[in-house]
């Protein structure tokens, strides 16, 4: 499973950004697909999970701001962020739980700005 992410940039504060996560390879036998950040020095941490089931899981930090979803075929994964706020400046990874095994996409920096 190769994993593509998209969509970061500069937004001030109060903005918006969609990050993108295209899924290509075997993607029928993935199961969950998530959004880690990590900003610098710090560790990375889930910010979206969203599992075959389309339950979804957003920490206290991001919720009721961002939300996840997909499409029905595992092909993209979409990160809606709003009401952006600068500790939210980070790189985004996208990953994929294929067959009980995480593949991860390589970042996408998300800075905002006051």
């Amino acid at each position: 499973v190769q994993l593509q992410a998209s969509g970061g940039g500069l937004v001030q504060v109060g903005g918006s950004l969609r990050l993108s996560c295209a899924a290509s390879g075997d993607i029928s036998g993935i199961s969950a697909m998530s959004w880690y950040r990590q900003a610098p020095g710090k560790q990375r941490e889930l910010v979206a999970l969203i599992k075959s089931d389309n339950t979804s899981y957003l920490p206290n930090s991001v919720r009721g701001r961002f939300t996840i979803s997909r499409d029905n075929a595992w092909k993209t994964a979409y990160l809606q962020m709003n009401n952006l706020k600068l500790e939210d400046t980070a790189v985004y990874y996208c990953n994929a739980i294929h067959r009980d095994t995480g593949y991860w996409g390589q970042g996408t920096l998300v800075t905002v700005s006051s």
